[in-house]
């Protein structure tokens, strides 16, 4: 990791804690977040989970069916307490014979913690390979016909997953084109620069616009406890397997399922603003101090202000008497990319 941000630091980028911060003019690369970008992802981290127990430990931990993958697809995976509160969301998918959880640095160090103690006698080795496996992200129109050019191929849909020699790329969902490419410090700086020819260098706030215009929410340390799955989406991104075995929390998931419309839902907003929200900052009503819901993810928008995943009561956010407001500035709602369950 410290060689790959080195590299970065060479292309102009300012880093801390492993953030990419911007390439020098967060101005332009927001302006460019809808056409060709690359960054790197590094504020992200990946846990390998390997050993002849692996899927069956997984499948008891998180929301989703991890026999499902077979290293050609991934899917997003909540990790959850008893009382069926998220602790983490994942992106999982097989590499070989290891399973990869991908997910914040911010959480990554406690949730492999949480996960070990479980392990007991099962043969399971989980491990932190956030230094050795580099991501960066790729989107915009021409990202597949860019990725196709030096690899050949590309996985042309959503969750699709590919490995070939000195890469893996993941499609990401949403309807501007991204993908993820993973790969080692010897491939990386090649591959970096073949896309560089044609794509403008952003920083992770960018990144962070894109992922919640295609309506991926995040758990970082301020929501972590905040929400049942079913509150950031989870189960309309296919991250919850409702046929599966038992899990940890699945009582909770199940039963909000099953037993009745769910009542807090992530929805899609604007906030003219020029301060940025944080997660978990809380929502009211317009002149009320009441919270009525909190903020997921937040990034600059292209176009001014600040685009937000926000998690909201239902029976307000229909509400036509009081609009629902962060610090007093009003959310202009407008539609998700995909339907709620």
């Amino acid at each position: 990791m410290i060689q790959w941000n080195e590299f970065l630091s060479t292309q102009g980028a300012i880093l801390k804690d492993n953030e990419l911060l911007s390439f020098g003019d967060a101005p332009h690369e927001l302006a460019a977040a809808n056409h060709n970008i690359i960054t790197s992802l590094s504020h992200l981290g990946i846990l390998e989970v390997s050993g002849d127990d692996a899927v069956t430990f997984l499948q008891g931990q998180v929301t989703n069916d991890v026999n499902k993958l077979d290293g050609s697809n991934s899917q997003y995976a909540g990790y959850c307490t008893p009382k069926g509160r998220l602790l983490a969301l994942f992106l999982a998918f097989a590499h070989s014979d290891h399973l990869h959880l991908q997910m914040p640095l911010s959480i990554l160090e406690p949730i492999m913690k949480r996960l070990k103690m479980y392990v007991m006698r099962s043969k399971v080795v989980i491990t932190d390979k956030s230094a050795d496996i580099l991501c960066f992200g790729i989107a915009g129109p021409d990202a597949e016909s860019a990725l196709v050019k030096i690899f050949k191929e590309a996985p042309t849909s959503p969750l699709k997953l590919i490995t070939l020699e000195n890469a893996t790329i993941l499609r990401l969902p949403g309807e501007t084109p991204r993908y993820e490419v993973f790969t080692n410090q010897a491939n990386a700086e090649f591959i970096w620069q073949a896309l560089s020819e044609t794509f403008t260098h952003v920083g992770k706030s960018v990144w962070d616009y894109l992922e919640i215009e295609a309506g991926i929410p995040e758990i970082v340390p301020a929501t972590q406890e905040a929400f049942v799955p079913q509150m950031i989406n989870l189960d309309s991104l296919d991250g919850i397997n409702f046929k599966k075995g038992c899990y940890t929390g699945q009582e909770i998931v199940a039963r909000t399922h099953y037993l009745g419309k769910v009542k807090r839902r992530t929805q899609l907003a604007n906030i003219n603003t020029e301060e940025m929200p944080q997660a978990g900052d809380a929502i009211q009503l317009d002149g009320h101090e009441e919270a009525i819901g909190q903020i997921v993810r937040a990034a600059p928008a292209p176009k001014g202000g600040v685009t937000v995943l926000v998690e909201i009561r239902l029976k307000n956010l229909e509400s036509t008497t009081y609009a629902a407001a962060w610090k007093g500035k009003k959310l202009e709602f407008k539609a998700l990319p995909y339907t709620l369950s």
